[in-house]
């Protein structure tokens, strides 16, 4: 009951518009100064919380995101996509997945995904007569990707919080996304059959798909130098961040030319800002979790479940359709930080893998972000198309359900999550 009642007021003051770091961190605080109190061990906690050396990757990949993006990669990657695969029924929209997987890849963040890619391929796919709600929903989903394909954000965030390691994370997460990812293809396969009045394009040639993947060869490099090199041991997650980040440099300034000392500074100021929030974030949620922890909430959430033998695929279930239920009017990274010190302890009682949990609160988090009424991604599509937020919603929707989809194929079978991260060592 007290749990219930802690959450409900900590959503209500986060829907009140008060930032998340700040609605935890005074929720953590009344909490402390009514169980325990004082406040005092909170400077400690927290800075226990920051001094860690893997947070060093945090700004690293923001600022390798951040480089890619100020440069025209993006353009020769949707060629690149579309040039393979625009000779397939609905063409353009399997462009646009592959368009946002691999760019998912380099960006870390669903909503850069969305912004970008849909930058490129809305006025296209237009051009081709595609139906507003299957640009608005395909750009939207898409999008989502940049959670689940590593390096993600908000994966490392999790990761921090929940003591799990990044680069179990990032390689669990590899197949889900792909899974998604050809789901997403299949469904603008299948929905172009329905739509006769879509443009169809010729096969292309090996000459011009070889003129294409060659200009976005550099492009293309750097996600598996970086995934590849941390899979095989050659380096850790925060080394592979440097070296994304030196390579960015190097592929924008010496093969695409196009990065500036002015672009450089922009990247630089937005990945310090990125990090910094997120820093105050990992900090709110480590005053959270010790709150919790005093109250031994947790303790008392396993002591319940155990008692009244719940077993784990119910366990599983209810919070994951507690989380659908939070994504219809929190942000992703509220539901991470709120959830994930709770249920923790939990998942370590009934010996449920981390990261497994983690993939799948990753695709449930990518539900949230096309799940009305507070998805992050409808709201970018809207913008960006200035179109009615209605038509958005319904171009997203079969989507959500084909997340669905591939929740329960990583619910039902862990070894999709788990066999690449067992490869490297991780869980022997």
């Amino acid at each position: 009951m007290l749990l219930a009642l802690i959450l409900v007021v900590l959503i209500i003051l986060l829907l009140s518009g008060l930032p998340i770091f700040a609605g935890l961190g005074l929720m953590s605080m009344a909490l402390l100064l009514i169980f325990e109190g004082q406040i005092g061990s909170l400077g400690e906690i927290v800075f226990a919380k920051l001094n860690i050396y893997l947070l060093v990757a945090v700004p690293l990949f923001a600022l390798m995101a951040h480089i890619m993006v100020k440069s025209r990669v993006i353009d020769d990657l949707y060629k690149a996509a579309h040039t393979l695969v625009r000779h397939l029924p609905g063409g353009l929209g399997v462009a646009t997945v592959l368009s946002c997987t691999i760019f998912a890849a380099i960006s870390g963040s669903s909503v850069a995904t969305a912004l970008t890619i849909g930058t490129s391929a809305m006025p296209q796919m237009r051009r081709y007569g595609y139906r507003s709600q299957e640009i608005y929903g395909v750009i939207a989903a898409g999008g989502t990707l940049g959670i689940l394909i590593p390096p993600s954000g908000p994966m490392i965030l999790y990761a921090i919080v929940s003591g799990t390691s990044i680069g179990a994370l990032f390689i669990g997460g590899i197949i889900p996304g792909l899974i998604i990812a050809g789901l997403f293809a299949a469904y603008s396969v299948f929905s172009a059959r329905w739509q006769p009045d879509l443009t169809s394009e010729p096969r292309a040639s090996m000459s011009e798909i070889l003129h294409t993947l060659q200009k976005a060869f550099w492009a293309l490099i750097l996600p598996p130098v970086v995934l590849g090199g941390m899979y095989f041991g050659v380096f850790t997650a925060t080394e592979g961040a440097a070296i994304g980040t030196v390579m960015s440099i190097l592929i924008t300034t010496l093969i695409y030319r196009d990065l500036t000392l002015k672009d450089l500074f922009e990247a630089a100021y937005d990945a310090t800002r990125m990090s910094a929030m997120l820093f105050m974030l990992i900090a709110a949620a480590a005053m959270f979790s010790h709150a919790l922890t005093i109250m031994r909430l947790p303790n008392d959430l396993v002591e319940w479940v155990v008692g009244n033998d719940v077993n784990q695929l119910v366990f599983i279930l209810a919070v994951m359709a507690l989380i659908v239920v939070l994504g219809m009017f929190l942000e992703t990274i509220a539901i991470i930080l709120i959830t994930t010190p709770i249920v923790m302890p939990a998942l370590i009682a009934y010996d449920i893998n981390p990261v497994w949990y983690g993939i799948l609160l990753m695709i449930n988090l990518e539900m949230a972000l096309i799940t009305p009424p507070v998805g992050l991604n409808l709201f970018v599509i809207k913008g960006i198309a200035q179109a009615p937020l209605g038509e958005v919603i319904r171009g997203a929707l079969p989507y959500v359900l084909l997340m669905m989809i591939g929740l329960f194929i990583v619910l039902a079978f862990p070894q999709v999550t788990l066999w690449l991260p067992s490869t490297m060592g991780y869980g022997r």
